[in-house]
């Protein structure tokens, strides 16, 4: 659940194709090296020393003298440039190449360029590109930036789509609603955090249930849809008290989202049809809304139906109940359904490709400390868990589900880069592109690599400050003042849910990947039932 965008930018980097497999290949889990962590050994406790040393920071002195340097880099002619750089982003230079190229081409993490959707879509596609971890910070800092209208970017969907509201996600904190809606999100995670744990834990057993089934009669499994319906019923009846199958909904819930959020998406996605096609129908125009208006009322009554506690408090709160519905619809579905639907098979992903080793280690450590804690699962007890924390954060970091960001200068503004400032001038737009920043070489040793222990003892826990997934740092808590995620740490607890029920059921486990429109698809292969 986020005042940031966690689906977004996960379908951008899902459709990337900087993520795909060669097509039509698959990968095994049991065949692939063990280079990810097999030469360090894996802490098993925060008082250890880190196997993963942090890179020397430069000094204050350093940091002061930053030479001012002329912002490289140009938007092209109007419209033509826009139109370029778009075309670009999506087929000349996929993915992480297009801004790649240009950090080479300027020698700078900080230049200049258009982001799509551009014409005829953009009012204004022009953005400062923020690329490295020094520079990337200054899009949270509310008092020297603005997030109104930025959520999706350079472009807002219509309000159509979220019942005639700009919901929380598109408001700057600035704006009085901003502090309302956000109290009312911390009011439902607060007064629904018993029910999480029990509801997760029988959602997704569940489902590993169905998935042993499947693979014993067909030999393998896709995590995607299993995931999708666990994830929904856990929401419902963790946020609501009522399992969405037992209401008029039935199952429609996921596959109505999923649409939902394309018609909202669909000109920052690619989904690779032929390129003229592409570009006219999902990044020149928006789909009309009313072609998605009965499947969304049909999720509104649900959510209608079924939060009564919360609209009262809204109306405390000073707040219309259906404007409160629809932000709980925006923050439930878009937001944190959204955020499992892409997090959860990265996570899999991830850690199927690190192996046997891994598995063990996550197994032996979940396992004790549950059996020590008289075999309760409790928020307390998982906190003695520091590779099974580190996993979830490595996660984060490696392919963090909001990859993109955006701000606009409130005022003249100096921006420090690894390398040298720049200024800002007031109401400028700036990007940041998120797995540039989480991988900074200048901050992580070895960035590209998932390294499970990367953040266990005190030395790993200082680089959280480095990880910005939430709309702000790890080390930083959302507040009605801040554009930070309001679940951040409810996105962080179901993760970490997700390995230890994993790893209380099973030793180990073997995906597979598969190509698809939208990027990698896992499928499971094998589940192997905990035998300690």
């Amino acid at each position: 659940m986020a005042s940031s965008s966690i689906v977004l930018s996960s379908l951008q980097s899902q459709t990337s194709p900087l993520h795909k497999t060669t097509e039509g290949s698959t990968i095994k889990s049991k065949t692939l090296p063990m280079r990810r962590h097999i030469a360090r050994p894996i802490s098993a406790s925060v008082s250890e020393k880190p196997s993963i040393l942090p890179p020397q920071q430069p000094s204050s002195n350093q940091q002061n003298k930053l030479p001012i340097r002329e912002i490289p880099g140009d938007y092209g002619p109007p419209l033509i440039g826009a139109f370029n750089d778009r075309t670009d982003f999506w087929y000349n230079q996929p993915g992480e190449e297009f801004f790649k190229s240009r950090i080479q081409k300027y020698q700078s993490t900080v230049f200049r360029t258009n982001m799509p959707p551009g014409p005829f879509m953009s009012p204004d596609s022009k953005v400062i590109a923020l690329l490295d971890a020094k520079s990337f910070p200054i899009l949270f800092d509310v008092s020297k930036v603005e997030k109104r209208d930025l959520f999706t970017g350079t472009y807002m969907p219509s309000t159509n789509l979220t019942g005639g509201y700009r919901v929380l996600s598109y408001l700057d904190p600035s704006e009085p609603n901003h502090a309302k809606l956000k109290k009312l999100l911390f009011y439902l995670l607060s007064s629904r955090r018993d029910y999480v744990i029990p509801e997760f834990s029988a959602s997704y057993n569940n489902m590993f249930d169905m998935m042993e089934s499947e693979i014993s009669s067909n030999g393998k499994v896709g995590f995607g849809d299993p995931n999708d319906q666990a994830a929904f019923n856990f929401l419902g009846k963790a946020f609501l008290g009522v399992n969405p199958g037992d209401t008029k909904l039935g199952s429609e819930g996921p596959g109505i989202i999923t649409i939902w959020v394309f018609f909202q998406l669909h000109p920052l996605l690619s989904l690779g049809l032929p390129k003229i096609i592409e570009d006219i129908f999902l990044h020149s125009f928006q789909l009309p809304s009313f072609l998605i208006k009965g499947s969304y009322n049909k999720l509104f009554e649900f959510f209608n139906e079924n939060s009564s506690d919360l609209q009262n408090e809204a109306e405390k709160l000073g707040l219309k109940k259906e404007e409160a519905v629809h932000n709980i619809l925006f923050a439930t579905c878009f937001n944190t359904f959204g955020g499992m639907k892409i997090f959860f098979p990265s996570v899999i992903k991830n850690v199927g490709q690190a192996g046997v080793n891994l598995h063990t280690k996550l197994a032996e450590e979940i396992r004790g400390v549950v059996k020590s804690n008289g075999g309760k699962l409790t928020m307390m007890s998982m906190e003695q868990m520091p590779l099974m924390k580190s996993t979830v954060y490595e996660a984060l970091r490696i392919e963090p589900p909001v990859a993109s960001q955006y701000a606009r200068a409130k005022k003249d503004i100096v921006i420090d880069s690894h390398d040298g400032a720049f200024e800002v001038k007031k109401g400028e737009m700036m990007y940041g592109y998120q797995p540039l920043a989480t991988k900074d070489p200048k901050i992580f040793v070895q960035p590209e690599e998932f390294v499970p222990d990367r953040f266990v003892g005190a030395e790993g826990e200082k680089l959280l400050n480095n990880l910005f997934w939430s709309n702000g740092p790890e080390t930083e808590n959302p507040t009605v003042d801040n554009k930070q995620c309001a679940g951040k740490d409810f996105v962080v607890l179901v993760s970490r849910l997700l390995l230890v029920q994993l790893f209380l059921r099973y030793d180990t486990f073997e995906i597979e990947l598969e190509t698809s429109a939208l990027g990698s698809s896992v499928n499971v292969t094998s589940l192997k039932k905990a035998s300690f």
